[in-house]
């Protein structure tokens, strides 16, 4: 095979490269104390299954999840009173008659027939270890760089270790416990739950069983069937069935403990697989050695995990349990702790999400509860999209898998919904759905009725196409996107008032105009849904260009998505909610949906749209920056976007203030104890945000070029980042800065073509781009020209300079920026 040599271009610096660590401390998330409460406990997991370690010497306590154990059994819940009644609704809606319409829309559009499914627990492994109360030396980790948690611990001078983690490669929660001297481990296990009549039983002397089925709901009968087995190995001593319910361990040297867990769960339509016969299949991985079994799942988790690598320094506070750098991350210099929540959401969707698997729900997988907040849906105006904004960046494409599959299901589903709700070709979905893909509207008329989820569900599959170049996968994301198109093209219709094509009836996710509060939420021509539909054509559009199919759906597309209202920017120099200018600055609101446009789309731009960014910018102002835990992590990539990496670091700031585990419900935002992010309660998007805005905060690469250091804090002057992945093919080998600027980079080409730079330094022995010779998978759309208001008062952003640069390259071809 041929060698591909690097391109050397040369960067006139007079400033020397400052590491900021040449040798990290390992990420390890550890702590002086047992867990308390479940905010406090450490998650593991391989995707499917999952588990919390609490840590406790006397009283262990490891919560057990699987990912379809789900209440209810295969259902829709579309209401087909919908077609009849949407004329009436439109009507109201164009006459200003906005409350009479949620009224009716509440009685003819929301589901009959209740709402979406929660995600439940499978229960606890209870472990207790007799007269091991006056334990001391005390210490727990979870260590994510290799996926392993540890707990250590000495009674009477002999000294305990306990390892657990989810095998990625052996499908086994695996528990791992250790003594310093001989016959010194003593314990009884035993499994509970909070689900309805569980089954306990014992099959021999070193195994345990729990089984039962998955909730009802008023509708629909709870099918799943779920079994967690657990096989217990020993070296030394005994082992005993004391009862159906209690395994005893008397004086063992060492003790491994393997638990299977299974349900009767195919698909979303189908649940007739057998859980004993999945388990059975899972414990045969039991017989492995215990060190090479482990050496096994950390080998299979950093070659995901390792892809990437950031460094921002480090201070004393590394030195401290994680509680108390949590509590002292506002007052002190902890840029360690930075990159260790960076790779945090990391480890987490690594855990959560694998292919073949189901993709992460509001909490991942992990949840100890029968009903937890919000059912622990997949919430689809934010919510289950905010979780893999880091796959394709942060170099873990394996674990888009699982959403990409449930966007395929959910093209299937809605169709259905399309036809005898709307009586529209192609496919819907509302803003909330579950394990069983039901696509009607739930909750309530002032959130339910959101048809345009769809239409952002397919950005993730351009997003895929655009990350890798892969036309493959396009092909068969086309009828996706296009059937979704077609939904759009039947459901537009003409406002008469203002002649533009929109969307109604619909909402600006759970947001209300201030006259408007408790009273109505469903208009027509809202922001949000513009963007979402423009985004949606133009994709589309562009994916049959380069497919070379369609040219007159094309045409269809491109001709209704001039007539979509354009945005606009109000009398407070905003960008403007909805179509009328309603908009406050007193609304503090955690959902700020009509920026969509500026991230995760990128339709507002400060340098192709700078007056939409401008009222962008107003907008997020007017908004503030206290909120919800998820919304925290949306702000952190919105202030990214706007190029200011202090506004964005003093967000992640806000983020990381500590959270007591005690409270569970509030707008405040913040971190629990054990890193989760805090709504609280907690809700795993706000991990998954902060990770991708931090990524964006020092790479770009929406806005027609791969942006290098676009918005870095101020506070992290020295650094470098290994591994993250640009649209267009590209991947970042290494970055560096020094003093707050570039000091290097190696850009590798993974398909070829057009490398497009910005940067904020001029490089030398490379000639500057000109503006308009732009690389085809930046070509976005025409730029977007906003109505203005009168009394919108505008001032300009000032924007760093920078350059531009365009180097051609092959695949496999590294280009590397160096300092002369």
């Amino acid at each position: 095979m041929k060698a591909i040599g690097k391109l050397v271009i040369t960067l006139v610096i007079l400033t020397s490269w400052v590491t900021a660590g040449a040798q990290r401390t390992p990420y390890k998330i550890w702590y002086d104390a047992p867990a308390e409460y479940w905010e406090e406990a450490l998650p593991i997991g391989n995707g499917r299954i999952g588990g919390m370690v609490f840590g406790n010497p006397v009283n262990e306590r490891i919560q057990l999840n699987e990912e379809t154990v789900w209440a209810g059994s295969p259902y829709q819940n579309h209401n087909k009173d919908t077609y009849a009644a949407l004329p009436e609704l439109r009507r109201l809606i164009f006459e200003g008659y906005y409350a009479e319409a949620q009224e009716l829309a509440g009685k003819k559009m929301m589901s009959q027939v209740g709402n979406e499914m929660p995600y439940q627990t499978v229960g606890s492994l209870n472990i207790h270890f007799p007269q091991h109360e006056g334990y001391s030396d005390y210490y727990r980790d979870l260590d994510i760089d290799n996926a392993i948690s540890t707990t250590r611990y000495k009674v009477n001078g002999v000294e305990y270790q306990q390892e657990a983690f989810a095998s990625l490669t052996d499908q086994l929660v695996v528990v791992r416990i250790t003594a310093s001297s001989s016959n010194a481990i003593s314990c009884d296990l035993s499994f509970n739950t909070p689900m309805r009549d569980p089954k306990r039983s014992s099959s021999a002397r070193n195994k345990l069983r729990l089984e039962g089925m998955s909730h009802d709901s008023k509708f629909f009968p709870g099918k799943v069937h779920y079994c967690a087995d657990l096989q217990v190995s020993n070296s030394g001593g005994q082992i005993t069935a004391a009862s159906d319910t209690l395994l005893q361990v008397r004086n063992a040297n060492t003790l491994t403990l393997y638990i299977s867990m299974a349900t009767n769960f195919v698909n979303y339509k189908e649940i007739s697989a057998n859980p004993y016969k999945r388990n059975n299949e899972y414990l045969k991985n039991a017989s492995k050695n215990y060190v090479k079994a482990k050496a096994a799942h950390i080998a299979a988790y950093k070659k995901l995990y390792d892809r990437v690598e950031l460094n921002l320094g480090e201070t004393p506070q590394l030195q401290k349990p994680m509680d108390v750098r949590i509590k002292e991350f506002a007052t002190s210099y902890d840029p360690h702790l930075v990159a260790l929540y960076f790779q945090f959401g990391r480890y987490l969707l690594i855990s959560c999400s694998q292919p073949g698997g189901q993709p992460a729900n509001l909490q991942g997988i992990w949840n100890a509860r029968t009903n937890p907040p919000w059912n622990g849906n997949y919430t689809t105006n934010i919510n289950a999209e905010m979780n893999y904004w880091p796959a394709e960046l942060t170099n873990l494409v394996e674990t888009h898998e699982p959403f990409l599959k449930m966007v395929e299901e959910m093209a299937e589903s809605g169709r259905a919904a399309a036809s005898e709700m709307y009586g529209c070709r192609g496919w819907v979905m509302h803003h909330n759905s579950d394990l069983w893909r039901m696509a009607g509207a739930v909750d309530y008329a002032y959130c339910g009725v959101w048809p345009t989820s769809n239409a952002w569900l397919c950005q993730h599959l351009w997003e895929h196409y655009l990350y890798s170049g892969d036309v493959a996968f396009l092909a068969k994301a086309y009828p996706i996107m296009k059937s979704a198109s077609e939904f759009f093209v039947d459901f537009l219709v003409e406002d008469p008032n203002t002649g533009y094509l929109v969307v109604t009836p619909s909402n600006s996710p759970e947001n209300a105009p201030r006259q408007w509060k408790g009273k109505a939420n469903l208009f027509a021509g809202i922001t949000m849904d513009n963007q979402l539909v423009t985004d949606l054509f133009s994709n589309t559009t562009k994916a049959a260009q380069l497919l070379n199919l369609d040219a007159a759906f094309s045409d269809t597309l491109t001709t209704m998505r001039r007539r979509l209202p354009p945005m606009q920017v109000g009398q407070y120099g905003q960008l403007q909610e909805w179509f009328i200018d309603w908009d406050t600055p007193n609304d503090h609101h955690r959902h700020i949906s009509h920026l969509w446009g500026l991230y995760p789309g990128y339709q507002i731009s400060p340098y192709r749209t700078p007056i939409l960014f401008e009222g962008a910018r107003n907008t997020l102002i007017q908004r503030g920056d206290p909120s919800t835990g998820w919304s925290m992590g949306w702000k952190v990539c919105f202030w990214a976007r706007m190029l200011d990496g202090d506004h964005a670091y003093m967000l992640i700031k806000n983020q990381l203030t500590y959270v007591s585990p005690e409270i569970q419900k509030g707008q405040g935002g913040g971190t629990y104890p054990n890193l989760f992010d805090a709504h609280p309660p907690f809700q795993i998007d706000g991990n998954f945000g902060c990770t991708a805005g931090i990524a964006e905060m020092l790479m770009q690469s929406h806005d027609g070029a791969v942006h290098l250091l676009p918005a870095l804090p101020s506070e992290w002057k020295n650094g470098s980042i290994k591994g993250l992945r640009t649209r267009g093919g590209f991947e970042i080998e290494e970055m560096k800065w020094a003093n707050g600027k570039l000091v290097s980079a190696q850009i590798k080409s993974t398909i070829g073509g057009n490398l497009r730079l910005r940067t904020h330094t001029q490089l030398a022995s490379v000639k500057e781009a000109k503006e308009e010779n732009n690389n085809a998978f930046f070509n976005y759309q025409e730029v977007l020209r906003p109505m203005i208001s009168e009394r919108a008062p505008l001032k300009g952003v000032e924007l760093l300079p920078y350059y531009m640069y365009d180097i051609a390259t092959q695949p496999g071809e590294v280009i590397e920026v160096a300092v002369q």
